[in-house]
């Protein structure tokens, strides 16, 4: 499931990055998977450090944007949970949880001048953890994946290069920073 999932994305990033009008990376702190229980049961892990982010955008409508993004964040259970007296920071006894989030997103441009765009962005899709306990088989869970960014503004520094910063919650994080190229 997962990988068929996986190559269903890749399959619409290679197809919309032919005709991709917008490609953005971005990096954003505090994401839904360490807020909620999107780690079955790892009850001692809330230490995600972030979430790396690739989008993809397409023009539909004046000021309107969709497109598909790839979101990965990772966390893992300390040695310490364990209870193991002098293995604290034994990277060995650590479970792991990886995170690929893919989503269908959409972007609404709601003031701009010559320099600053305002924008509210949204998100839907999956949440992949794939689970890697230190004594067991690795597993997959499935989760919902969302992202509401109501405040969204980016600078441009050329005709065709951005800096970008968002506020909201979801998968790819609560504050999001980043930079886009426009094609």
């Amino acid at each position: 499931m997962k990988k068929t999932l996986l190559a269903l994305a890749m399959m619409l990033g290679i197809a919309g990055g032919a005709a991709a009008q917008e490609v953005a990376i971005s990096y954003g702190g505090y994401t839904q998977m360490d807020a909620v229980n999107n780690h079955h049961g790892f009850d001692k892990t809330n230490n995600a450090w972030g979430a790396v982010n690739v989008s993809l955008y397409l023009p539909v409508a004046k000021g309107v944007k969709v497109g598909p993004s790839y979101t990965y964040s990772s966390q893992f259970t300390p040695a310490s949970a364990y209870e193991i007296p002098g293995l604290e920071g034994t990277y060995d006894l650590k479970s792991k949880v990886g995170y690929h989030a893919i989503m269908l997103n959409v972007k609404v441009d709601y003031w701009h001048n010559s320099i600053v765009n305002l924008y509210g962005h949204a998100g839907a899709g999956a949440v992949i953890a794939h689970m890697m306990p230190k004594y067991q088989e690795s597993y997959n869970k499935g989760y919902f994946a969302g992202q509401i960014s109501p405040i969204g503004a980016e600078v441009s520094f050329t005709p065709h290069a951005y800096m970008f910063g968002e506020l909201g919650f979801g998968a790819q994080g609560l504050v999001q920073v980043g930079f886009k190229y426009a094609f």
